[in-house]
């Protein structure tokens, strides 16, 4: 798989996009050969299983010019640079804990010219910046998610969406989000094939568990 997946769900990609897509196997390739954050089998299925499954935040949120994004535990930088790639004029935080996986985000990104990607090694807690939305793939139970983001939203709102949480999840998740106003999108619905079956996109408002 290739860029061609991308352009199939995202056909408008301007030609520097497209660039950028293109040049993430490679890259990815080489800097997991230094330090792991993609399992070996995974990157052979890089478009799909990361690029693309980041990018399903997208289908459900078109982030305006200006908006500032936090992505906590970002790993390689998962799902912050795709989404720094699709909206270049929003503006990205990635954190994570782990400083070898910041190295490689820091390189990525560098690598591909993203000018609006900030990369911090350190916890989400200890972030002092606020944010209109925060992003996340599966980095740990949402309730305790959502302790890490008090006091980490902007108040300014200007997307479709309210301020919140755009959390990418799998399987079952009637006991994870009990009590939760939860807004959830089946990627099945958006992007083909057996991986996206169970995948799904979480949306809070930040108004349900922040004041």
């Amino acid at each position: 798989m290739s860029i061609a997946l991308i352009q199939q769900y995202f056909p408008n990609l301007s030609v520097e996009q497209q660039e950028q897509f293109g040049k993430l196997q490679e890259l990815y390739t080489e800097w997991n050969g230094k330090i792991n954050v993609i399992s070996r089998k995974d990157l052979d299925s890089l478009y799909e299983k990361h690029i693309l499954h980041s990018l399903g935040i997208a289908r459900v949120m078109e982030f305006a010019p200006g908006t500032k994004i936090l992505d906590v535990g970002t790993g390689g930088g998962f799902p912050g640079i795709p989404l720094a790639i699709l909206f270049p004029e929003a503006h990205f935080t990635l954190v994570d804990s782990i400083g070898k996986k910041i190295t490689v985000v820091k390189e990525v990104s560098n690598g591909i010219g993203l000018k609006n990607v900030k990369a911090i090694h350190g916890r989400a807690e200890d972030v002092k910046d606020k944010f209109h939305f925060v992003v996340s793939r599966a980095v740990t139970q949402m309730p305790v998610f959502l302790r890490w983001l008090k006091g980490k939203f902007e108040k300014e709102q200007f997307n479709p969406k309210h301020n919140g949480v755009l959390y990418l999840k799998g399987g079952d998740l009637a006991e994870e989000l009990a009590g939760l106003k939860t807004e959830i999108f089946d990627l099945k619905n958006y992007f083909d094939g057996e991986f996206f079956e169970t995948k799904k996109v979480v949306y809070l408002s930040k108004g349900h568990f922040n004041s």
